[in-house]
């Protein structure tokens, strides 16, 4: 049910202005407890980690804290709208890590432009921290801020508008080529939007084994003979100066992270036979689902919205990407950790679906053209995703711990369901 901006305004405000609020997590109700929890007992844990800087995880809260970081230069739909203005935007980041994966979360708005400015704040107060979701920063400059931090800090990094759509379309991708019975390396994938989310989307389906990627940004299909190209751009430039409509034509997917109305009905009519749509501009997508199927009762097709199958969004992502990364006391988030969080979701959709969940949906889910992609408030994602990305990590060489019990893990999930 549609929202009105009085209703969001009134629930920003009350019944306290925001979203979050901080909360004891031990006993402070007697002089005891003042002198473990500050001087003199305070000491013991300062020392110990000035010994052993690992011992942070264990007497302090940066084992299950995550920082969502902005400077405000890309927020939502709404454009560079500047780091106070986004942060309505990053308490909900925060609240959404706390709802879906118990992952604690400090909302950081820093006023900062200028990319090596921005990384030196967020390397200085890093150590507080057991990971960094930087969110809502603008292409290009969001590619080199997350290069530098990765490279620099010993936690993990990652732009969740680079990577969750990645991610979360990725396993949508999986799922629709085994239906229609494709093979990922024969694919043809068109990717409308030459963004940060349309980079990041393009560089995880290569890691998957896609091999035939044409880009279009807003001057056309990205091609060689272009001398306008950045080198993002440059890594997926073809060699032939395709036509746009060219470019559509036999195409067996299509993902779609630009603007409404950037996809016209005769590129539907153009492209194979039982194609992959992803429209993914929001709140309007490049063109509608009803427009499509008027046009094509064969295309599986997904959105970013709600109202429609086939959501892509974010959340079904990033709170167990880091829950998993946390868990292990992950160096970084890497691609290896990426692809298991998309291969996990796209195992779950497959999964007989629990009752509450078609109760809620008041539907019945099952796995086929219109759910190819787990729904949000499915209990089961912080087990399997955060397991997934956990195992990898471990089998990737950038985990930090010595034992891991994979079926006492997933036990010790249950808790966030």
């Amino acid at each position: 049910m549609p929202t009105t901006d009085q209703e969001a305004l009134e629930y920003h405000a009350r019944p306290k202005a925001g979203k979050l609020a901080i909360t004891p997590t031990v006993p402070f109700a007697t002089q005891r407890d003042m002198s473990l929890a500050y001087t003199p007992g305070v000491a013991a844990p300062c020392l110990a980690i000035e010994k052993n800087p690992d011992d942070a995880y264990l007497y302090t809260a940066k084992s299950n804290l995550v920082a969502v970081i902005s400077n405000g230069t890309a927020v939502l739909g709404l454009g560079d709208i500047g780091a106070l203005a986004s942060k309505p935007v990053m308490e909900g980041k925060a609240i959404l890590f706390k709802k879906f994966s118990g992952i604690d979360s400090f909302d950081i708005e820093v006023d900062e432009k200028n990319i090596e400015r921005f990384c030196d704040v967020v390397a200085a107060i890093s150590p507080t921290f057991g990971g960094i979701n930087l969110e809502d920063i603008k292409a290009p400059e969001c590619f080199e801020i997350e290069r530098r931090l990765v490279e620099r800090l010993d936690i993990p990094v990652m732009h969740d508008d680079q990577h969750g759509t990645a991610i979360i379309s990725s396993a949508g991708m999986l799922n629709a080529c085994e239906i229609t019975g494709r093979d990922v390396s024969t694919l043809r994938v068109v990717v409308m939007g030459a963004g940060a989310a349309a980079i990041s989307c393009a560089k995880m389906y290569r890691f998957l084994g896609v091999k035939y990627i044409t880009l279009i940004d807003t001057k056309g299909v990205v091609h060689r003979g272009r001398d306008d190209l950045n080198a993002h751009k440059t890594a997926f430039a073809i060699d032939e100066a395709l036509s746009i409509d060219e470019a559509f034509v036999g195409a067996d997917m299509v993902l779609g992270l630009s603007k409404a109305g950037a996809i016209k009905p005769h590129h539907i009519t153009s492209l194979a036979p039982d194609a992959i749509l992803f429209t993914l501009a929001n709140p309007t997508p490049e063109i509608m689902p009803d427009e499509v199927r008027a046009l094509r009762s064969d295309i599986i097709h997904a959105t970013g919205r709600s109202d429609f199958p086939n959501q892509v969004n974010n959340v079904l992502g990033f709170p167990f990407i880091f829950r998993g990364a946390l868990d292990v006391r992950a160096s970084k988030i890497n691609e290896p950790m990426k692809a298991a969080a998309a291969h996990a979701l796209a195992h779950l959709a497959k999964q007989a679906v629990p009752d509450y969940l078609n109760a809620l949906y008041g539907t019945t889910l099952r796995f086929g053209r219109d759910y190819i992609i787990p729904k949000p408030f499915d209990r089961r994602l912080v087990v399997e995703v955060s397991t997934a990305v956990a195992q990898a990590a471990i089998e990737s060489g950038v985990a930090r711990i010595d034992h891991f019990d994979i079926d006492a893990y997933k036990k010790s999930l249950e808790q966030y369901q």
